[in-house]
């Protein structure tokens, strides 16, 4: 299992349970971002830059990315694209996304997409919490373990 995050809108404090997450079990992290990423040295991390443009680093990501890796990501398009070729998907907030949810999880995007292009207000996203973290944390533990252990 390689894990490849969606860096540019992924909240520092899950970059650093990522971090540690990777050290711990001896996975493969990969940031990849339209800017340049610090990483904490560490023969298990490493980043992508590249370039400016809409999707530039979801596109890498999908070009990347196999069956049996761990996609770090916020972004349903994204998200659906890497279940299509057998990954499993995070969120921050420690949503797992896979084959069951993440058609209806496009579905409403595109949706809430239509009625703000209408106009209406559908509000953001609330603000990161602390029970986000522990979420994310928690469901990052389960996936790694269930990876080194079968």
């Amino acid at each position: 299992m390689n894990i490849w995050v969606d860096a540019d809108a992924c909240p520092s404090v899950i970059k650093d349970i990522l971090f540690r997450a990777a050290r711990r079990t001896k996975v493969n992290l990969t940031l990849v971002a339209n800017q340049t990423m610090k990483t904490p040295p560490s023969p298990y991390i490493d980043s992508i830059q590249v370039g400016s443009g809409f999707d530039v680093a979801d596109d890498e990501i999908v070009r990347r990315v196999i069956k049996g890796d761990l996609v770090i990501t916020s972004d349903i398009p994204l998200a659906d694209e890497a279940i299509e070729k057998g990954a499993l998907c995070l969120s921050p907030r420690g949503e797992l996304f896979d084959k069951s949810n993440i058609k209806a999880r496009l579905n409403m995007r595109d949706f809430l997409d239509t009625m703000r292009a209408s106009g209406a207000d559908t509000g953001g996203p609330p603000a990161f919490s602390q029970n986000d973290r522990k979420k994310f944390a928690d469901r990052l533990d389960s996936l790694l373990t269930q990876n080194t252990n079968g």
